[in-house]
């Protein structure tokens, strides 16, 4: 079959152009921009070596092997820059693992009621991977560490590799938290600080055509730091004067945001004396700098100026302060709750959550499949079947189509690398430094992707395999054959068959951040209170409205890169609308913009333009709910209005989202 297209040319001649790769595989295969985490990467090469020249010493290189393979899941766990977070990825999956693999251990070679065990297993790890990042951890664990006890003879009595496996993964903890005494809270300091320069940037960008990706940018660093912040003081006794230092510099920075798109929208630079006096403030609050400062800023005149001048002085005052009031400072995303009230919601949540139900039957259906099969069917190493199953359906880690490419091309790249190892490398003590190298690679590469990440990681598992099974080379194909299979189950099983895959709810999702869009206009020029406690009141309420919306549109525009990478029809419906969510963001800077110019001198629009921004946003949002794609939408006319207004430009932006369906149409 001929490897080219043909592409007619206007003199009539065919032109021969080679076949080129879709776009949507290509992405995954583009390496990511992210740098990598040096310390990261020792951690793990000292982590996956350690036990087995422990083994090796004892003359247990199976033991060794085992510690190894509990190590290699707190690697993959071993992201959160915090310490506490760091507990919370590592340990919490780690009691989980240690659950999985004795079950599995318990119903290794009884046939069916293995295949009945690890399908419920199944069902409850996809429905507790719903919860958050760390039940998703820990449910992959569950599910995998429960594979790997019912398809290998695992040392008895059944306690042994729950407690060998747990061991690996606790010293990866250990590893990670050497540093705690001498770098306390830098990380959450860091976090604080990273949000000042991405705010910098910013600032920097306003008025040109870097600004939108840079705003973007603070809102991720925002929540990561809120999220850092928030979530540990739930968990701190009393007032601890570091944290709530560390909160109020962070809570000065809204009125910073706030001012920013004002700025953005005269459609110039900003002097150069802003951006560098943000970014002074962002050293002071990583050197913990306190004291006087003196601030030269050129002189306002607007009230886009004047609502930047005023909160950059107020910050400054703020991140300088020697002591922080501990009774005097607001949660402007407010106070989490206890952590046993957070868990007793995510369960009830999960378990009236009918997303959660799917893919828990998802997950368990392919699981099921997979060790039918294996069962029926005589497949060597067959647990590597299921171990690929669990690793590709993982809807919260991206594409299920374009991951089970992904990791099919990823384990060939592996494959490569682990013939080379198992082939030149004597088995014993040389296993030590291979593992340190192949250990390392692991952090370094997932930073890259997932078929990186799946190279990486494709070597170190078959040479501990080897270590337990002794079988060398002799693994390089059974292990692409069971990857395969994998694959492919995942694709029909998990994919193909639920029309949700290839029928996306993007456009619900961008029709509900639109509704929210239309809630914000109202929280920010709706009627207040006169009293002054009515008034803080309801500036908090729109405080809090802002940040949530915020942090909506970049789980949408997530939702979006992630549908992006999907083959069509996804992929394209998800291109079609992708300038309506860019519009949408638009349309909440333009109105962030507005009410920041109102509280600093401007005339507030008046009631009826505001019911009709408002009125005309819900309509949209019903018309994204309701269409398929753009084309479908038919946008009205809208009234003309005061172009004096502060209000002007998000009827603007509004128009512009109109107007995109209008094209498309």
């Amino acid at each position: 079959m001929s490897t080219e297209r043909t592409e007619q040319i206007p003199s009539g001649r065919p032109r021969h152009r080679p076949l080129t790769p879709p776009a949507w595989l290509l992405k995954g295969l583009r390496p990511s921009t992210a740098p990598i985490p040096w310390a990261a990467a020792a951690r793990a090469g000292v982590a996956m070596a350690a036990p087995l020249a422990v083994g090796f010493a004892l003359n247990e290189p199976e033991y060794g092997a085992l510690v190894s393979m509990g190590a290699l899941s707190g690697v993959i766990g071993d992201t959160a820059d915090a310490y506490r977070m760091r507990v919370l990825n590592i340990a919490v999956p780690q009691l989980f693992g240690a659950i999985g693999v004795a079950l599995g251990t318990l119903v290794f070679g009884h046939g069916w009621l293995a295949v009945g065990v690890l399908t419920l297993i199944a069902l409850v790890s996809g429905m507790i991977s719903s919860i958050g990042t760390v039940a998703s951890v820990s449910g992959l664990l569950l599910l995998l560490n429960a594979v790997v006890g019912a398809g290998l003879p695992l040392p008895q009595p059944w306690w042994t590799a729950p407690l060998l496996l747990s061991a690996g993964g606790l010293f990866v903890l250990l590893l990670s938290l050497l540093g705690w005494p001498l770098r306390g809270r830098q990380p959450e300091r860091a976090a604080v600080a990273a949000t000042y320069r991405a705010l910098a940037d910013a600032l920097e960008a306003a008025g040109g055509p870097d600004y939108d990706e840079r705003r973007r940018q603070v809102t991720h660093a925002l929540n990561q730091a809120y999220d850092l912040i928030l979530g540990r003081r739930a968990r701190v006794h009393g007032r601890s004067p570091a944290l709530v230092r560390m909160l109020a510099q962070l809570n000065v920075v809204i009125p910073l945001v706030e001012a920013a798109p004002a700025m953005h929208l005269r459609g110039k630079a900003l002097p150069p004396e802003i951006p560098a006096a943000v970014r002074d403030l962002a050293r002071a609050v990583e050197e913990g700098r306190t004291g006087k400062t003196s601030l030269e800023l050129p002189a306002p005149h607007t009230p886009a100026e004047r609502a930047l001048d005023a909160a950059l002085r107020h910050a400054a005052a703020i991140v300088h302060v020697p002591e922080p009031d501990l009774h005097n400072i607001d949660d402007r995303l407010g106070r989490p709750a206890a952590l046993t009230v957070r868990a007793r919601r995510a369960v009830r949540d999960m378990m009236m959550s009918s997303a959660s139900w799917r893919y828990g039957l998802r997950l368990a259906l392919c699981i099921g499949l997979a060790q039918t099969l294996v069962s029926v069917v005589e497949v060597e190493r067959s647990y590597w079947v299921a171990l690929t199953v669990t690793f590709v359906l993982k809807p919260d880690f991206g594409s299920v189509f374009s991951r089970a490419v992904l990791r099919a091309l990823g384990t060939a790249a592996g494959l490569v690398i682990a013939a080379a190892v198992l082939a030149e490398v004597p088995r014993g003590w040389w296993d030590v430094p291979v593992m340190v190298v192949l250990g390392a690679l692991i952090p370094a590469f997932s930073t890259k992707g997932y078929a990186f990440q799946t190279a990486a990681i494709t070597p170190v598992i078959l040479l501990l395999s080897d270590l337990l099974n002794h079988q060398g080379f002799d693994l390089i194909r059974p292990r692409l054959l069971d990857s395969l299979i994998g694959c492919a189950i995942t694709l029909i099983a998990g994919y193909l068959l639920w029309p949700e895959s290839w029928h996306t709810r993007i456009g619900d999702r961008l029709a509900d951040t639109v509704d929210d869009a239309a809630r914000y206009v109202e929280r920010a020029f709706g009627t207040h209170p006169d009293t002054e406690a009515g008034q803080r009141a309801a500036r908090t309420a729109r405080l809090q409205a802002r940040r949530r919306i915020y942090r909506e549109m970049s789980g949408v525009r997530n939702e979006f890169q992630r549908a992006l990478t999907e083959p069509p029809p996804t992929g394209a419906r998800a291109a079609a609308w992708w300038p309506l969510v860019v519009a949408v963001e638009r349309i909440v800077d333009a109105t962030t913009a507005a009410r920041v110019r109102v509280n600093h001198g401007a005339e507030a629009p008046c009631a009826e333009e505001v019911e009709t921004v408002i009125a005309d946003l819900r309509a949209l949002a019903e018309g994204v709910r309701k269409a398929r794609s753009p084309t479908q939408l038919r946008p009205p006319a809208l009234p003309p209005g005061d172009e004096g207004s502060v209000l002007a430009p998000v009827r603007h932006e509004l128009a512009a989202a109109r107007a995109i369906a209008a094209d498309e149409h």
